[in-house]
């Protein structure tokens, strides 16, 4: 069994591989289209981050892959619909870097309050300016956070302990931690936010979400955090609105297009501009965040290839069999959704004299999961059955 592990994930991960039977070949940097549809044949499970695109050809070129662990929050650089088609499990981390990447923002509103940036500046360049001229406290300041999950609402919680007040807008029907308040819209949010902090996912639909007329209708002198994904905001509209005055600071995390590699080039626009903030991208690049990471992805990706566990995949249906007590004695069923499958299976499983113990079932759009357990292991003519039956995608046994 061969794991091929990319973008300098933590160790974590491949120990974890490496100690359930997988050899694991790592590699610091990411990998091209055609350099993945060269180096997947003979490989069943894929680690990436945010820098390897996995499309629809490089999974047609997979033929032995198994699944697909984006050891960071997003995904939408797997083609999850064609994953799914192949019958290929997406996994990623959607809680383990939160804290990380609200603390970073936190630290950022403190940095961009004070001026911090333009004061450490000019120390290096041997200029003592001691003034507290555009320095501010953030107590008593209102935080505007767009986007309220997992990492809004604990950004939420730590700008209110730093006696912030706080107002969110989301589209989705969030509760409000704390004494945070909801606005009915986002320019609502906007003229009222002393700072603006960006927390929404890389959907195709939210490129350029953020632009001109939101800029514009933001406080005159507020500022502005994107720390989510880059394809959302309008760089431009953001560096005239700099330069202009009308925004006060700005800290950036992300960016359309990034370097694919350490020490690779940076451009942007808003590169040379003293009240702005540019990091590469390490939001949750902390060692706490990396390893939890690395272990939780790892863990996900293990137990699907080796006993079935379809808990937080971001594609297929999701099953939570218990653990495999023992081996032969448990039956995958990756199907289409469509009627009479059970009835099918339990009826073949019937035909071969199995016993059946435990059954979890769930689908999702067009898919459809079965976990079998039975009493003794399923005769190998019924498993090939049910292969060869037109629902299926794959039948595998553990």
């Amino acid at each position: 069994m061969k794991a091929l592990v990319l973008e300098n994930i933590h160790p974590a991960a491949a120990e974890i591989l490496g100690s359930r039977g997988y050899e694991v070949d790592l590699r610091p940097g990411a990998l091209s289209e055609d350099e993945l549809v060269e180096s997947l044949p003979g490989v069943s499970l894929l680690g990436i981050r945010s820098n390897t695109t996995v499309t629809a050809r490089v999974l047609e070129a997979a033929s032995d892959l198994e699944a697909i662990g984006c050891f960071c929050i997003g995904t939408n650089q797997v083609d999850l619909a064609a994953a799914a088609k192949r019958g290929i499990g997406v996994f990623n981390a959607p809680y383990s870097n939160t804290r990380s990447v609200v603390e970073l923002v936190i630290g950022e509103i403190i940095a961009l309050a004070r001026r911090l940036p333009e004061k450490t500046q000019r120390m290096h360049d041997g200029v003592w300016d001691k003034s507290a001229r555009g320095s501010h406290e953030v107590r008593g300041r209102t935080l505007g956070i767009v986007g309220y999950g997992n990492i809004g609402t604990q950004l939420s919680n730590l700008a209110e302990a730093l006696g912030m007040r706080v107002v969110f807008y989301d589209k989705a029907d969030r509760p409000a931690h704390g004494n945070a308040r909801r606005t009915r819209s986002l320019t609502e949010l906007l003229e009222v936010a002393d700072v603006v902090s960006l927390h929404v996912d890389g959907r195709p639909g939210n490129a350029g979400f953020f632009g001109a007329s939101e800029f514009a209708a933001m406080k005159p002198r507020s500022l502005f955090i994107n720390a989510s994904r880059g394809m959302v905001v309008d760089y431009e509209s953001l560096r005239d609105h700099l330069l202009s005055g009308h925004i006060a600071g700005a800290a950036v995390d992300v960016f359309p297009v990034e370097p694919k590699a350490q020490g690779d080039a940076f451009e942007s626009v808003l590169r040379g501009l003293d009240n702005v903030i540019l990091t590469p991208h390490v939001g949750g690049s902390t060692q706490e965040a990396q390893e939890e990471i690395g272990w939780f992805v790892a863990e996900k990706l293990v137990r699907f290839a080796l006993e079935g566990s379809t808990a937080l995949s971001v594609n297929l249906p999701p099953v939570l069999p218990p653990p495999l007590a023992t081996s032969g004695r448990r039956l995958g069923f990756l199907h289409h959704n469509v009627p009479g499958v059970l009835a099918d299976l339990n009826a073949v499983l019937a035909a071969a004299g199995g016993n059946v113990v435990d059954q979890h079932l769930s689908t999702r759009d067009d898919l459809g999961y079965v976990v079998t357990d039975s009493t003794e292991p399923l005769a190998a003519e019924a498993v090939d059955k049910l292969r060869r039956s037109d629902p299926c995608l794959w039948a595998r046994t553990w």
